[in-house]
């Protein structure tokens, strides 16, 4: 039974999540993401073709249906229904029997058989504040077997506080001014806003914390991170 002071990721996980028209265009506004590095990194740190992977907070399945042509099951979690419903779909289509879904989230996500062999993660952890993202750390780790590799992506901030305003802006400056094509200057404003990207140098040892040794991490305009993580 769900504890009463456990915070309800539905609701923090923004309401067009869950609008279908939204969903719709999501990967339109995301850019189309290759998940060809995300395969590469796994593969590379010991990830073969039998392999379980859980992709959390899956969205529409870009990693989802690239994962399940590559290893052995992928689970696909997500928090909204709508998302599941178009995931679940394109899973079909594609004619993928060795994916699996679950409505769930970071804190309520069960992981059932064997501890999983991966974990990968893009553009959601953020939406959780960092008391919740180390819970959300400690329970993907015990998901995983030892040596088993977590892949995250996601908006973290690598500068020091007295430089927002400058880099922010830098930010900003890139961002498209049609919101059917990607993400506008408000979009990004509304962000930083009323979600929880945090700083580089709080996330890495919360992931310390939750049992993981850092092998690679690479910043974009140090306002986007990915890492490889390894449970020790």
């Amino acid at each position: 039974m769900t504890k009463p002071w456990v915070l309800d990721e539905l609701a923090y996980a923004g309401h067009e999540h869950l609008d279908d028209a939204f969903v719709a265009g999501y990967d339109r506004k995301q850019g189309h993401p290759d998940p060809a590095d995300d395969l590469a990194a796994l593969a590379a740190h010991g990830i073969g073709d039998t392999a379980t992977v859980v992709d959390l907070a899956a969205g529409t399945g870009q990693f989802t249906l690239a994962a399940a042509r590559r290893f052995g099951q992928v689970v696909a979690v997500d928090i909204s229904p709508a998302m599941q419903d178009t995931l679940r779909k394109r899973s079909a289509e594609a004619g993928l029997s060795n994916v699996s879904f679950a409505h769930a989230g970071f804190l309520s996500y069960e992981h059932a058989g064997p501890p999983a062999d991966a974990v990968h993660t893009r553009n959601a952890l953020h939406q959780l504040p960092d008391f919740w993202k180390g819970v959300a750390l400690d329970r993907v780790a015990r998901m995983l077997r030892p040596g088993g590799v977590l892949r995250l992506r996601d908006i973290v901030f690598d500068f020091r506080p007295s430089e927002a305003d400058t880099v922010l802006e830098r930010w900003m400056d890139g961002a498209v001014e049609d919101p059917a094509q990607g993400y506008t200057r408000e979009d990004y404003a509304e962000h930083l806003r009323t979600e929880f990207s945090t700083y580089r140098w709080l996330l890495e040892p919360m992931l310390a914390a939750a049992g993981f040794d850092i092998v690679d991490v690479g910043f974009v305009g140090s306002v986007y991170g990915a890492y490889t993580c390894v449970k020790r």
